[in-house]
């Protein structure tokens, strides 16, 4: 006669067995969960790209603005940026459901683990990798600026209001989440589980970063897609997704207040304004 304990055997097992879905399965998963958020965007991305080099005037003098405001009505503004904040993290919420079906532990899987402590020093790495990664991205603007081939990106279209500043970091928070936890925490845990290599799950989520960046110019993707390469190695090695929510975080959060902060002719020689 069949014990509780052992009764409860079997159901442990298949949950187990059923964490990971099927090969076909993973493959639709993969292309519905990136058809709603970064895939998406990477195709925008491509096609606003052959639309710069087709328009006039040149791709050099052409200007892309993040953080556009979403209203001439301040209160409304401020309502619908928060909405679409809100918008941008169900694909992240879909990414942890699917992760965690069977049973598992989508904050071990992530390594979103370890209390504050662990928190704490995500949170120095991410601002180390931040520092490796941000002064050369930097440098690439400003010489793709240069030769012509990148357009100037303004970081902030938000009006002159109480809530800009506290919505530019919500954004910078959100844009770090959603897409590295899809990008690189989903992308590389499910290639890897479809039998892929480390190496072939690393390249796919590179080339995926720089293809959505594509709309700021081929350097500017080249850039992220090196990032990219950087950020899906160290998941791969240390299994730990919040040093790099923590690094675009703080890359992002630079970049849309830094124009507040950095002297004009200093912006000016950066093409930035």
């Amino acid at each position: 006669m069949d014990t509780s304990a052992d009764a409860a055997q079997p159901a442990t097992a298949s949950a187990v067995q059923t964490a990971v879905p099927s090969r076909r399965r993973l493959k639709v998963e993969i292309v519905i969960v990136l058809g709603l958020s970064l895939g998406y965007y990477a195709i925008s991305a491509a096609i606003t790209l052959v639309e710069r080099y087709l328009a006039e005037p040149a791709i050099g003098q052409q200007s892309t603005t993040l953080n556009p405001s979403r209203s001439q009505i301040d209160y409304l503004d401020l309502l619908s940026q928060v909405v679409r904040q809100a918008y941008l993290l169900m694909p992240v919420a879909l990414a942890f459901y699917l992760l965690s079906m069977g049973g598992r532990s989508v904050h071990r899987v992530l390594g979103l683990t370890g209390g504050w402590k662990a928190a704490g020093a995500d949170a120095l790495r991410g601002l180390a990798l931040a520092a490796c990664i941000g002064l050369p991205g930097l440098a690439l603007y400003a010489v793709s600026r240069a030769l012509g081939q990148t357009v100037r990106i303004d970081t902030s279209g938000l009006p002159d209001a109480w809530w800009a500043a506290t919505i530019l970091l919500l954004s910078a928070a959100v844009a770090g989440v959603l897409e590295e936890t899809i990008a690189v925490g989903y992308l590389v845990t499910r290639l890897k589980e479809l039998a892929w290599s480390p190496w072939a799950a690393i390249a796919a989520s590179a080339l995926l970063r720089g293809a959505y960046h594509l709309y700021q110019g081929w350097p500017m993707a080249l850039g992220n897609m090196v990032m990219g390469v950087v950020f899906a190695y160290w998941f791969h090695r240390t299994g730990r997704l919040g040093p790099l929510i923590a690094a675009h975080w703080t890359l992002d959060a630079v970049s849309f207040i830094g124009p507040e902060l950095v002297p004009g002719e200093w912006l000016e020689a950066l093409g930035v304004a």
